[in-house]
């Protein structure tokens, strides 16, 4: 399992057309499943009028939160394609929305499969795609007289400091650090006491 994984940065459009038929494509960085519901309900909302809202998403680092939606579409021939272009790009925390308006010609599932494909991609094509690390959560409790030697392994593998507490003669430090020297850093703690 590797510690970095890649996403992007905020969101982008794309689009597509073919015999009239509009697809208009959103990719949205996410990290819940809660924020993929909100955003699909918004572009049910604002695209009242359309055909078809058509959707995928991979959550979480391992990529395996995942689902595609065909939003009545024949079966496999829109949420899978916009699926596909997620796993073809290698990102996650990422939801696609086509909006699909027709245009009165039917496109036969290859011709679907297409269009949603395509509009997929140019909205991947649109975004700043970014590398991120994994981040992985240290807790530590020591006594006071050791904040010296707490502070010099921060200060040496540089660790996000989350929260400190100082009460009395007992302190917590929460760090976060890459999920790959998240265990050398907790080695380097516990040697202390």
């Amino acid at each position: 399992m590797t510690d970095e994984f890649k996403t992007i940065a905020g969101t982008s459009e794309g689009y597509y057309t073919e015999k009239r038929s509009k697809f208009l494509a959103f990719a949205h960085p996410v990290r819940t499943v809660d924020e993929v519901k909100d955003i699909i309900a918004g572009y049910r909302k604002k695209y009242y009028d359309a055909r078809h809202v058509c959707y995928a998403y991979m959550l979480g680092a391992e990529r395996t939160e995942f689902r595609a939606n065909d939003d009545g579409e024949p079966s496999s021939t829109a949420g899978k394609p916009i699926l596909g272009q997620i796993n073809s790009n290698e990102l996650t925390d990422i939801l696609i929305v086509v909006v699909r308006y027709y245009g009165g010609v039917n496109l036969g599932t290859s011709g679907l499969i297409v269009a949603y494909r395509e509009a997929a991609a140019d909205a991947i094509a649109h975004a700043t795609i970014e590398t991120r690390q994994v981040e992985e959560i240290v807790r530590y409790s020591f006594a006071y007289p050791q904040m010296n030697d707490v502070m010099r392994i921060v200060k040496d593998m540089k660790p996000c400091i989350i929260s400190q507490d100082y009460e009395g003669a007992s302190c917590n430090i929460v760090l976060s650090i890459r999920k790959g020297e998240a265990e050398q850093l907790r080695n380097r703690l516990n040697s202390l006491l």
